[in-house]
């Protein structure tokens, strides 16, 4: 469908079908991940559930993790959600670009279009993996307070640091092929040094420096603080991982806009 659209028009599409094209590739993305799949958008609940599971298991059970007072299993699975919608979008944003070379060399149009349909495709599988963590709310009898107004901001800030991300590696990737498989190591590590498996708090304080140059400490801590605690978040975290995103979005963007040029031909 992405193909028909390009190949209606002219060689430089109008601005009017450049949404549509976003729509059709967003779209595609969606069936193609799960039209073939026994489970369907289900597998978006398993991924982040299976990982709970683990994490309560090793760091509740065995390490004798605090979670601030919290039942452990949505403790982690707050934090898990966005991580995985993070992560995902990534993984596969990374390739996009190389995926889909038959449009990019075709005709002209905004080629961040191409990793920006990754990010928005996986905003299903956060829809998904939501309404679990609300059912989770409910089953433990956690009343949401007046700061669940917040989780837009929170939202919006981590959409913002993963089409940044995604950019950024999609554009390395067509000229370095290995920035996939570096990008896939990268990710193992950083689940580690994000505060999903235990809170901020308990990182000492000589390495709370380093978790702050984390943009996902304060949208992970924003977002657990809000929903599973009722309470305001820790406002200088947040303000520190929220210049993060956006420093690191415009740079990711101005990057993309410098070097798309060059796609078709190295692609």
């Amino acid at each position: 469908m992405a193909e028909r659209v390009l190949n209606d028009g002219p060689e430089r599409m109008p601005a009017a079908a450049y949404l549509e094209l976003l729509m059709n590739l967003t779209r595609r993305e969606v069936k193609g991940r799960y039209s073939q799949s026994l489970f369907g958008a289900g597998w978006a609940v398993a991924q982040p559930l299976a990982m709970m599971a683990v994490f309560t298991l090793v760091f509740s059970r065995l390490g004798q993790m605090p979670s601030g007072g919290a039942p452990y299993p949505l403790f982690a699975f707050s934090a898990l959600v966005p991580w995985f919608f993070f992560s995902n979008s990534v993984n596969s944003g990374t390739m996009s670009l190389v995926t889909y070379r038959n449009i990019v060399t075709k005709t002209y149009f905004p080629r961040e279009i191409v990793p920006i349909a990754q990010v928005g495709s996986r905003l299903v599988d956060l829809a998904a993996a939501s309404t679990l963590f609300a059912l989770l709310l409910v089953y433990y009898d956690v009343v949401v307070g007046g700061w669940v107004a917040l989780v837009p901001v929170f939202l919006l800030l981590l959409v913002l640091f993963t089409l940044g991300i995604t950019l950024a590696t999609s554009a390395l990737n067509v000229f370095y092929r290995d920035v996939g498989p570096v990008v896939q190591i990268a990710l193992q590590l950083w689940l580690y040094l994000t505060p999903v498996a235990y809170p901020l708090s308990a990182v000492p304080g000589d390495y709370r420096v380093l978790f702050l140059l984390n943009p996902l400490t304060g949208v992970v801590e924003g977002l657990r603080a809000v929903l599973v605690f009722g309470r305001a978040p820790e406002w200088e975290v947040v303000g520190v991982s929220a210049a993060l995103i956006v420093s690191i979005f415009l740079a990711a963007l101005l990057l993309f806009k410098r070097t798309d040029k060059y796609f078709a031909d190295v692609i």
